[in-house]
């Protein structure tokens, strides 16, 4: 059975230190539930409580699941791989003792670190990746990551390909998926972030269908994104200017997207993420309504 999800990041909660003041934990929670979603995403460490019998009375008050906990890491760095594992190890047991025994660490890259792949997000060019030493230290680093969330809470590690960091584009997630361990590191596949990558996430869909342990629902406009390129906007811009759209509204396609996951039978959660910043919109608003556009897809 498919379950939908909501994360913090759709009110404004992110991991980049940005203008404006995102909502508090529990009005998220409230409107999660209050527009229909079955789960949540953590946040940043700190954002919900940080002990498990607080995070699980939270959540159970609200009727929510927690689904996973977003981790960046600077993989290319070996010096880093340490205090990532520590971080998402924290992370995991707190998700793990509350009982979230099914809940993933959505490891990433250090998004929006990187100043030539933030710049040229959604536009990178092979010159601007990581060299064939670089990508050995990088999936050693994820599978360090994913060996010890596994080993020390018995938690999935599922990576996050993401714009602005130096696993964006097509190529490079199939690079990374080729690299890495793949009974330790899933895939979230996210279907905006596929999108203004490059590709046609239905595709990746097919391709990377026994990595997929996890999915994001996010659209992409295409008319912000041909701006972006155009402009040369930096990822920042190009989510402030609404790239990332409500559900429906871009050029993912998901009507189809759907039917392929009934033909996989896939059984898992469904994340919504719609980047809406402060002062972009009513988070509830948008919520709402990419929930009523799920339903319309049968989901």
């Amino acid at each position: 059975m498919i379950k939908i999800a909501n994360a913090p990041c759709s009110w404004g909660v992110l991991e980049f230190d940005l203008d404006g003041k995102a909502a508090g934990f529990e009005q998220v929670l409230d409107e999660i539930s209050e527009t229909g979603y079955e789960g949540s995403e953590l946040g940043d460490w700190g954002f919900m409580p940080s002990v498990p019998d607080g995070l699980k009375a939270e959540l159970d008050k609200r009727n929510l699941a927690m689904v996973g906990a977003f981790v960046p890491v600077f993989l290319k760095d070996r010096t880093k791989h340490t205090a990532g594992a520590e971080v998402a190890v924290k992370t995991a047991k707190l998700m793990a003792d509350a009982g979230y025994t099914d809940a993933f660490i959505v490891l990433a890259d250090d998004n929006g670190s990187i100043p030539e792949r933030t710049l040229n997000a959604g536009r990178v060019t092979s010159e601007m990746g990581l060299t064939p030493e670089e990508w050995q230290i990088f999936a050693e680093g994820a599978n360090f990551v994913a060996g010890e969330v596994k080993a020390k809470t018995g938690l999935r590690t599922v990576f996050h390909h993401h714009c602005a960091g130096y696993v964006e584009t097509p190529s490079e997630i199939d690079q990374l998926m080729a690299l890495t361990d793949p009974t330790l590191v899933g895939l979230v596949l996210d279907m905006g972030h596929y999108q203004f990558g490059g590709g046609d996430p239905l595709l990746a869909l097919v391709k990377h269908q026994a990595r997929i342990w996890h999915i994001h629902f996010k659209d992409c406009h295409p008319g912000i994104a041909a701006n972006s390129r155009t402009e040369g906007w930096d990822y920042f811009k190009s989510v402030g200017n609404g790239v990332f759209c409500e559900l429906g509204k871009g050029a993912v396609d998901f009507p189809a997207i759907v039917k392929e996951l009934h033909n996989q039978n896939y059984e898992g959660w469904i994340t919504v993420e719609q980047d809406v910043l402060p002062g972009m919109g009513n988070p509830k608003v948008c919520a709402q309504r990419n929930r009523e556009y799920i339903k319309s897809l049968g989901l």
